[in-house]
């Protein structure tokens, strides 16, 4: 009974060992910090996805053209223990977001506060290290 048992858990292994893995990124792979930004922009969307949430916004540029950027903010709980909830940031609310740009200059960045209509700030980083000064 016990080698039924033993095989059962030895072939579990093998086959959970060979699954990919979701890679937990560094701030420093992908952003850089030394290029701070400052957007206000209307919110298109809200990913409340794991390992982190991702805040879609349509930022007008100096040309007019409207540009969209994702700005990758905290795990989903952590943002909820910072005061966010499902109804932060419906669909065409103005913020203002402040982060780091990415490091190969796409439109996006890390998340650091995040300024909603009323004043009120939240953070939505995904640590505090990484927090927009």
């Amino acid at each position: 009974m016990r080698i039924p048992l033993l095989l059962a858990a030895a072939s579990l292994a093998l086959v959970t060992a060979g699954a990919p893995l979701q890679a937990h990124h560094a701030f420093a792979a992908e952003f850089d910090g030394s290029k701070p930004v400052k957007l206000t922009g209307t919110v298109t969307k809200m990913d409340w996805i794991n390992p982190h949430a991702w805040l879609h916004i349509d930022v007008k540029g100096p040309d007019g053209k409207l540009q969209s950027w994702m700005i990758e903010g905290g795990a989903p709980n952590a943002l909820l223990r910072r005061g966010w909830n499902r109804r932060s940031v419906p669909p065409g609310t103005v913020v203002i977001v402040e982060g780091f740009r990415a490091k190969d200059g796409s439109p996006r960045a890390s998340g650091g506060a995040v300024t909603l209509p009323d004043g009120k700030k939240l953070f939505i980083g995904a640590s505090p290290d990484s927090e927009a000064k």
